[in-house]
């Protein structure tokens, strides 16, 4: 039995990083690809290459030989095993990006809309760059460097990561021009804030605090109705010194909601503290 749970979470874990790489291929391949947009990574010089080479060699071959390239690299370099994740997310996007030139061919954008174009160019990528790093998993490239750089030297790997990447989208001022160099720029900027917003969001919690004078019911409904578990304290009320009981509990957004109705009726004059959390360490949550 433990063994087919098992399975199943693992065979979950890869259709998640699955869905993650496709998101992240449908925002290169239909809005970056087609407007150069050259935001850093894998797929930013890529796009660079491919105007260099006289478009002869496609930007998906560009991807799948410099991702190939970086991960024979980093099986020498950094471990043998230095990720399965990330060999299979590597392979899947560089693959998908060549079937997808193979079957919808593009030689221009959607529409006249570039800002448009840029938006989904970086929100798409997002949420699969995102749901990747959130089950510790990506699509190579870049990466790949990044665990070079820690494992050889003592760089800020976000920094020179970044730099480099600024390279990339600046070297698209000389390349395509004014306007794909500066929406370039600004899908840059707004890249790593939409990852972090979209992490953050992914892994939301609701952190409740709880004073009230009669605990027991509340924290038997957590238990026994919600499933989640609580910590009960003592306290003392400033104003009146009179004892009462504090409980804190972490639980989804939908079960606060549950837990809010469940203390708005059975203890109205508890006083509730309702804060947002995306960091949690623990049993129950991230381990």
């Amino acid at each position: 039995m433990e063994r087919t749970n098992t399975l199943w979470t693992k065979i979950k874990e890869y259709l998640l990083i699955t869905l993650g790489v496709e998101l992240v291929v449908f925002g290169v391949y239909f809005f970056k690809f087609p407007n150069h947009f050259s935001i850093g990574g894998v797929t930013g010089l890529a796009i660079i290459l491919n105007n260099i080479f006289g478009k002869a060699i496609s930007s998906g071959t560009i991807v799948l030989i410099i991702n190939l390239a970086l991960l024979v690299v980093g099986y020498f370099f950094v471990d043998k095993s230095f990720g399965i994740k990330t060999v299979y997310g590597s392979i899947l996007m560089s693959l998908s990006l060549q079937l997808l030139e193979f079957l919808i061919p593009l030689d221009k954008p959607f529409t006249n809309e570039p800002v448009l174009e840029l938006a989904f160019a970086v929100a798409l990528p997002a949420v699969g760059a995102a749901m990747l790093f959130n089950i510790g998993a990506s699509t190579g490239g870049t990466d790949i460097i990044a665990m070079i750089l820690k494992k050889y030297s003592n760089l800020d790997i976000g920094r020179s990561l970044f730099i480099t990447d600024l390279l990339l989208t600046l070297s698209a001022f000389f390349v395509f021009g004014i306007q794909t160099g500066l929406l370039s720029l600004l899908g840059l900027f707004l890249k790593s804030a939409a990852v972090d917003t979209v992490i953050e969001n992914i892994n939301l919690h609701k952190y409740l605090t709880i004073i009230c004078d009669h605990p027991k019911p509340i924290c038997e409904y957590i238990l026994k109705t919600l499933h989640r578990s609580a910590t009960v304290y003592d306290a003392k009320g400033a104003f009146t010194d009179n004892g009462r009981k504090v409980i804190l509990t972490v639980m989804n957004r939908s079960q606060a909601v549950q837990l809010r109705k469940f203390i708005k009726i059975s203890e109205p004059e508890a006083f509730v503290l309702i804060t947002n959390t995306s960091e949690i360490v623990g049993r129950g949550f991230r381990s």
